[in-house]
């Protein structure tokens, strides 16, 4: 056996011993009569920070606490602790004098991880820390593992994703970021309630997973006896509402995709869809630049998003391109010249850009578009009129009908969100419906199937809409500087440690 084996080997018998020296403190205070466990509640009466960053109106008030914790030091009659709770972290002064010898004999034994009450009155040491002069300890739950160490914190990844509980423990700045995920959610809540918009819910599990081209995850429904789909967007039942007459609604919502993992995506997201009646796309533009300078403001301070080596800019307006014309000007190719798909396509073979046999000019459009532009829009920037063929539930420009009524936003180089001036008519639907039928029929897994009720909401009469779409995972990954959607994702989704 080489030393490093060797080396493992003997950590691995010192973590099984120590985990056995905590079994055994926890049974011989259950002997005792003193299981933590039995504990049903405790009254705090504050938190860490506020006692810190108010001292002068705390000194020498009574306090209660409870935290986990995460350092002691024992020195004979007295020791010190201290306390990790919602908010942060504090120290205690626990002396035997104070709370008595069986109790301080008892806290003596308690270990680095264990969940403790503390008592006291807050005071200042002589170094000038505000701590609690502890007049009680009780130990509210025991800890049988043993976290990392101090120093070196938690920092594999995959533990990470994995074990975010321990994550959270171990990395402020991990429970940073997810109290400000929590804070963009009001924030669109509030800003969207001042607008006059409702939240709504709508169905997860469906048996048309419409609105997105997305592979959907299957189940079967037993009691019906019926196969079901996840779904994978909000939109066609918040159209149904929209002709119901509900003319502002949103949803923010789990959707689910069943697609590959990366810094960016992940299968089931969360996902915020709005509608609003009597308006178009450019009405759903200036809600965006509007909200999002909102969320920003409430959320980080400021209208400045430091990410990664960029900086993006809120406070000026979103710059505003169609996708022709971007392609012009990243790609310089100008697809206002190019008339049939077979340009298209020999077009698409020049550049080396891989496509499919069904593909028609606006697909290979839109691909020119992925591979030349996206990597340049770090700045907000809204992408507008999309090709026919990418949009099935979107109007056609009145005076250019290959392309439509749509935009994508983007901010360092990513789709923020998706909007549309709605497709309302009936007929033009059922027909975008169809060309999406030969579309699956062909071999594209990822296309819309027809959906007969929606088309008869449709008959019914839906009012001129704007619609919008936004990845909410990804606004919180630019409002926390944060690198990969998992690090927004209290618990994304892995592969299993078993296959």
């Amino acid at each position: 056996m080489s030393q490093q084996n060797n080396a493992n080997g003997g950590q691995q018998q010192d973590l099984n011993q120590l985990l056995k020296v905590r079994r055994e403190k926890l049974q011989e205070l259950q002997d005792n009569g003193k299981d933590p466990f039995v504990i049903t509640k405790y009254d705090v009466t504050h938190h860490s920070t506020d006692i810190k960053d108010n001292f002068e109106e705390m000194e020498g008030k009574d306090v209660t606490i409870a935290g986990r914790m995460m350092f002691k030091r024992v020195m004979g009659k007295a020791s010190f602790c201290n306390l990790q709770d919602l908010k942060g972290n504090i120290q205690a002064y626990v002396a035997r004098d104070s709370i008595g010898e069986d109790p301080y004999k008892d806290f003596k034994k308690y270990d680095v991880g264990d969940i403790l009450g503390i008592k006291g009155k807050v005071f200042k040491t002589k170094t000038g820390e505000t701590s609690i002069h502890a007049e009680e300890v009780v130990l509210l739950s025991k800890s049988l593992q043993i976290l990392p160490e101090k120093f070196h914190g938690l920092t594999d990844t995959d533990t990470r994703y994995r074990q975010r509980y321990v994550d959270l423990i171990m990395n402020a700045e991990v429970k940073d970021t997810f109290i400000k995920r929590s804070k963009v959610l009001k924030s669109i809540r509030n800003y969207l309630d001042k607008e006059g918009f409702m939240e709504v819910e709508t169905p997860m599990l469906v048996s048309n997973a419409g609105g997105a081209a997305a592979r959907p995850f299957e189940t079967h429904f037993n009691a019906l006896n019926e196969d079901l789909k996840l779904r994978i967007s909000l939109e066609l039942y918040l159209k149904r509402l929209i002709v119901g007459g509900m003319e502002r609604v949103y949803e923010i919502g789990r959707v689910f995709r069943n697609e590959g993992l990366d810094t960016r995506h992940n299968p089931e997201f969360t996902l915020m869809e709005l509608y609003q009646a009597y308006t178009d796309y450019y009405g759903m533009m200036d809600l965006t630049e509007n909200l999002f300078r909102y969320v920003a403001q409430e959320v980080t301070g400021g209208l400045q998003l430091p990410y990664g080596d960029k900086v993006i800019d809120l406070s000026k307006p979103f710059e505003r391109i169609t996708m022709v014309d971007a392609v012009k000007k990243y790609a310089n190719v100008d697809f206002n010249e190019i008339k049939t798909t077979e340009e298209a396509k020999s077009l698409a073979k020049e550049h080396h850009i891989e496509f499919e046999d069904h593909h028609k000019k606006g697909d290979i459009l839109n691909l020119f578009f992925e591979e030349y532009v996206e990597e340049h829009l770090i700045q907000p920037t809204f992408v507008m009129d999309h090709p026919i063929e990418i949009s099935p539930l979107t109007k056609k420009k009145p005076d250019n009908p290959e392309y439509v009524e749509r935009f994508e936003m983007f901010m360092n180089g990513w789709e923020m969100c998706n909007a549309y001036s709605e497709l309302n008519d009936p007929i033009d639907q059922r027909a975008r419906f169809e060309a999406q039928e030969e579309l699956f029929a062909a071999g594209n897994d990822e296309a819309n199937h027809t959906d007969e009720d929606f088309l008869n909401a449709l008959s019914i009469g839906m009012p001129p809409t704007g619609g919008i779409g936004y990845g909410i995972d990804r606004m919180v990954m630019i409002m926390t500087n944060s690198p990969a959607i998992r690090d927004v994702l209290l618990f994304p989704t892995m592969k299993s440690l078993d296959k």
